[in-house]
């Protein structure tokens, strides 16, 4: 007859098993249904990808992975293999050119924000009137992103033309790669004003400095489109994400972030 720890440890082995199993079941369920999406955004939209995220996370259990840059570089990363599953650029060029050369996949392609330029100095009373003080220059440098690779360093370039100060103001411009490090410019008063994105300014303190909402007749709008690029046609999480961005809870946070709803104004 055995000795009774020998039946005890045999009785268990059934239910170890079955333990086992289901551990290996759900290990499997979990791996089945969370996904990862990776994305390349523009710097302006940083802040507000980082708030997206976590509620994206939370109602998907899907994880992202995010890389910030200037839309251009973004786009020639891309261009070169970047493994993004999803494309967020700040201008509508970009992702038709990545849809034409069919590296993205076909109707997804949608505006999720519009953007808006301010000039912005983190100094009280700066100016009252913006276009006579870009006029008259009382400031050392004038920050602005680079227009060829940053959308919003383009919308600078045109308001600058548009009143006149694009080639008296060249000597005083410093341009950042992105609009990311224009902002910087000016918080770390490098430069003593500069072009940046309307997010920024609310996310630092919209109410310190001096502020100017350059009218939008004075650039082309900003439609900040995403499209799904070929490596996540067939993933869950990037397609999730697209879908999300859409969702009444991404708007609310879009808007809240300073930017205008993108996808209702899709052209």
């Amino acid at each position: 007859m055995p000795e009774p720890h020998e039946r005890r440890t045999r009785i268990c082995h059934p239910i170890t098993r079955a333990f086992a199993c289901l551990c290996v079941l759900f290990s499997f369920a979990s791996g089945a249904i969370a996904g990862e999406v990776s994305i390349g955004v523009a710097a302006n939209f940083t802040d507000t990808t980082r708030e997206l995220t976590r509620h994206f996370e939370a109602e998907t259990g899907h994880r992202v992975s995010a890389s910030f840059g200037s839309t251009g570089k973004l786009y020639a990363q891309i261009r070169n293999g970047a493994p993004f599953d999803v494309f967020m650029a700040a201008d509508v060029l970009r992702p038709e050119l990545i849809e034409e050369a069919q590296a993205g996949v076909n109707g997804t392609r949608f505006t999720y924000a519009r953007g808006k330029l301010v000039l912005w100095s983190p100094t009280p009373d700066a100016f009252e009137d913006a276009p006579r003080y870009l006029e008259q220059q009382p400031f050392a440098r004038l920050a602005i992103a680079n227009p060829k690779t940053a959308p919003y360093g383009l919308a600078a370039q045109q308001v600058l033309e548009h009143i006149g100060q694009w080639q008296p103001l060249q000597p005083k411009l410093v341009r950042g790669d992105s609009i990311a490090q224009t902002f910087q410019f000016v918080v770390s008063r490098n430069a003593q004003a500069g072009f940046v994105a309307a997010s920024q300014v609310k996310v630092w303190d919209e109410d310190a400095g001096t502020l100017w909402q350059v009218p939008q007749a004075y650039y082309q709008p900003i439609d900040q489109q995403a499209i799904l690029l070929n490596r996540g046609a067939s993933n869950e999480a990037a397609r999730a994400w697209m879908d999300f961005l859409k969702s009444d809870t991404a708007i609310g946070i879009i808007r809240s972030y300073g930017y205008d709803e993108g996808h209702d104004a899709i052209n």
